[in-house]
């Protein structure tokens, strides 16, 4: 088994911020959505954010490491961004969509970063990995969701 180095384990504290963010986000997202199908989109991915945080911060304190709390400043500054676009956009809900493709494609990018590191062990690969399918596949879904404007 291999031993969490600092570098790995920054690395997964900050896709566990990441993780926040996005949970955050997503709540605003699903707040401020007319769409019902957006709607329900924004709220369950808020909810699979927030179930892969504590997967994560479980994985880092399994290899002795301490999870950090709250979320990042870019990820603050991202959810205002969103917040202003949804005010003055003639178009939010489109708008917050498309901020939301792009949101998860940097996470898949992020989280291939980490699993790009060699000392990852076994079961924290598989986690990451997993996670990493479930924002692809989501991205994948939402095409569908893209019709609806």
């Amino acid at each position: 088994m291999s031993e969490y180095t600092d570098k790995l384990g920054n690395r997964l504290n900050d896709l566990l911020e990441k993780n926040y963010d996005a949970e955050k986000g997503f709540k605003k997202a699903a707040e401020n959505a007319k769409h019902a199908g957006l709607k329900s989109y924004f709220s369950n991915k808020a909810q699979e954010r927030y179930n892969f945080g504590h997967q994560i911060k479980s994985e880092l304190r399994n290899f002795g490491q301490e999870p950090e709390k709250g979320g990042s400043v870019a990820g603050a500054a991202h959810r205002t961004w969103m917040e202003v676009k949804s005010w003055f956009s003639a178009d939010d809900d489109e708008s917050m969509l498309e901020e939301a493709i792009r949101g998860e494609k940097a996470s898949v990018d992020e989280y291939r970063e980490v699993l790009a590191e060699t000392t990852i062990p076994g079961s924290t690969k598989q986690l990451l990995e997993s996670q990493k399918t479930t924002i692809e596949q989501g991205l994948n879904n939402i095409k569908r969701l893209e019709d609806l404007r």
